[in-house]
């Protein structure tokens, strides 16, 4: 038997934790929140749009990896990894859950210049110490393994193909939001439209909606993805998220490479991946900058004067190659370090972010989501110590600083 079609109302006037927004992240805290069972409470799922066909959810890549400067991105991915591969078992081996796997094709940075290389190096010393696979290559191994890329205008290249690559998101997203409300977390349909603090100004007291009622919560959290500024400015509190466009292009070649294609960060700022029979491409535009949050205009001359000449350059093989699909999508963009903003605000003390990832979201959503969970339930973390991530470092005009930043 399927669960019942969503309602716009809900059940109840009070939640213990209302999440805005149900997408990726807004499914993922409300899943770990049922599952954990030291935490006995109510959970409202409100989602304005449960087709979720503008989210960034819907217009992921579902890519995966160790690569970055900061130790504690690396553990969120490593614990991303850890719960792809054991799906079945973190859903509590649920035998209608289906078996994940990660595509280990690695992430191939390439450097044209020293300073980039001296970046790779240091990443690539801190990500081994974490315990990953990542390797500094010369252009003479990258020949060796990857004989079809162009490189006599490449020093070097760091490398992994140990859980990093390509995994498939949606279906965690898919069973996170199904389990979680077979536990017992509501969903509805609706928009939060204000909210209501207590005389002090620290304590988000309950919601408002879209059709009316107010809804009383003990905690309220953001989880919604690009207009995380406007759910967050009904509490009184700004912050530095805004929705940037992100091109995605599936390619097909007239000459297939004979073995999978790494996700090449190029120097151009062009990336690309094998993506099953065909190719995947993507880029940032030229002029990068905040759009309208239901602006998702492509701009067709990027593929034309941007990335097929970027991908013809470094791969000559594909000089001949077929655009077969392109959309864009939105990245939640953090403009203060392009880190998560996570936890507690320091003055609203019930409202909890979980926001601003910046394209990193599918692979830091179970340790995010995880440790959201905790905070709520425990008031401090118990897995990893995200308190990097909270909200406080703006405050202080102290950014998190993350080198490998696509």
């Amino acid at each position: 038997m399927g669960l019942p079609k969503l309602s716009s109302m809900p059940t109840h006037n009070h939640y213990d934790v209302v999440i805005v927004g149900g997408a990726m992240f807004g499914s993922a805290v409300a899943w770990f929140l049922v599952d954990n069972p030291d935490f006995d409470g109510s959970v409202l799922v409100i989602e304005r749009d449960p087709t979720y066909q503008f989210s960034a959810t819907a217009h992921t890549n579902s890519c995966m990896r160790q690569q970055f400067s900061g130790e504690i991105n690396v553990r969120v991915s490593q614990f991303a990894a850890e719960f792809v591969k054991n799906f079945r078992e973190f859903m509590g081996g649920d035998e209608r859950v289906p078996t994940l796997s990660i595509h280990n094709f690695g992430y191939m940075y390439l450097a044209d210049n020293d300073a980039f290389a001296e970046i790779l190096k240091q990443n690539q010393k801190l990500q081994v110490a974490c315990g990953a696979g990542t390797k500094i290559m010369s252009v003479d191994e990258i020949k060796h393994d990857y004989p079809f890329y162009y490189l006599d205008d490449i020093i070097l290249g760091s490398h992994n193909l140990v859980d990093e690559g390509y995994f498939d998101g949606n279906t965690l997203f898919d069973w996170w939001k199904r389990c979680a409300r077979e536990k017992g977390v509501e969903y509805i349909n609706n928009e939060v439209v204000a909210m209501n603090k207590n005389i002090s100004g620290k304590v988000v007291e309950s919601v408002t909606l879209s059709s009316g009622e107010a809804i009383a919560c003990g905690k309220v959290v953001n989880a919604s993805g690009t207009r995380a500024v406007l759910t967050s400015r009904m509490a009184g509190i700004e912050i530095p998220v805004e929705p940037r466009k992100r091109y995605t292009f599936i390619f097909e070649a007239q000459y297939p490479l004979d073995h999978d294609l790494p996700l090449t960060i190029d120097p151009s700022g062009v990336h690309f991946r094998t993506d099953g029979t065909y190719y995947m491409a993507g880029c940032p535009p030229d002029n990068d900058l905040a759009v309208d949050y239901d602006d998702f205009v492509e701009d067709f001359s990027l593929w034309e004067d941007k990335v097929w000449p970027a991908i013809a350059h470094r791969v000559p093989q594909f000089e001949a190659i077929k655009l077969v699909n392109s959309w864009v999508g939105h990245y939640d963009f953090n403009t203060f370090d392009q880190n998560a903003i996570l936890g507690p605000h320091p003055e609203v003390e019930n409202f909890i972010f979980v926001n601003g990832f910046s394209g990193h979201g599918f692979q830091q959503s179970p340790a995010m989501g995880r440790g959201t969970a905790e905070w709520i339930t425990y008031g401090e973390y118990r897995s990893l110590d995200l308190t990097p991530f909270h909200y406080d470092r703006i405050i202080e005009n102290q950014p998190f600083r993350e080198k490998a930043v696509i």
